[in-house]
């Protein structure tokens, strides 16, 4: 089963929205639940985000849920203020477990990456997260775009900045691919025979996508799917800190 997975402003703007909503269904328990309980029940909202979005949106979840615990739970109630020392307690240990879980979700993910990967595939992702910290981003780009034409025996690749142009079939952050609105069985079929994008995104933004044109039929594993999609990460990372403009290529 393909696992849902929230990237981009869309998960940063859940990841806002999320606690709010949580805060007000529990608004009417407000004097019958205590504010020990409201801060864990918040807390699995912003498990549920960290779960299925990035690092960003849990610690935007984490803000999120401290400041409506402020706002609707403690005294004076609808104002941005606290004046019981146990709830300011309960307001920062929130926002302190909050942040360490998003940090704890974007880890996990990464090592679901790793136990699955062998070690050339490990080399990979070591080298492009060097040049990442040591190159400018065009550099990282051409560098992942050549990676990925190896690691996938592609025809050719190309990286397209900005705008989402068409819907061509889409490789997904959990390996698989999605043509339309279904998965496609590329263990059965091999890849689709027109060009699949990979979404690139930096600082929770998007920035772009590499444009891979495989040839028809190949059957990538998901190892290597996986290793492209955390290869692509790398150029975001670069992407998402640069001040300097990236051209298609």
């Amino acid at each position: 089963m393909r696992r849902f997975e929230m990237r981009g402003p869309l998960s940063l703007v859940a990841a806002a929205v999320i606690p709010l909503a949580v805060s007000a269904v529990l608004l009417p328990l407000r004097g019958h639940l205590a504010n020990t309980n409201v801060a864990l029940l918040l807390v699995v909202s912003i498990v549920a985000v960290a779960a299925v979005g990035h690092r960003m949106a849990g610690a935007v979840a984490a803000l999120s849920a401290a400041a409506w615990f402020d706002f609707f739970f403690t005294s004076p109630y609808e104002r941005f203020a606290i004046s019981g020392s146990s709830d300011i307690t309960t307001a920062v240990l929130l926002l302190a477990v909050g942040l360490a879980v998003s940090q704890l979700a974007a880890r996990a993910r990464r090592f679901e990456v790793i136990a699955v990967t062998d070690a050339g595939h490990l080399d990979r992702i070591r080298e492009a997260a060097d040049t990442a910290r040591s190159r400018p981003a065009p550099a990282v780009v051409d560098h992942v775009r050549a990676e990925l034409v190896d690691l996938l025996g592609l025809r050719g690749c190309r990286f397209e900045p900005g705008s989402l142009l068409g819907r061509p079939p889409r490789l997904e952050p959990d390996g698989s691919i999605v043509v339309g609105r279904r998965t496609w069985a590329t263990d059965e079929l091999g890849m689709p025979g027109e060009e699949v994008e990979l979404r690139v995104f930096g600082n929770g933004r998007y920035v772009g996508r590499f444009m891979l044109d495989a040839v028809p039929g190949s059957r990538p594993d998901r190892q290597a799917l996986l290793v492209a999609v955390t290869l692509a990460d790398q150029a975001g990372a670069a992407l998402g800190t640069s001040t300097r403009p990236v051209h298609a290529a």
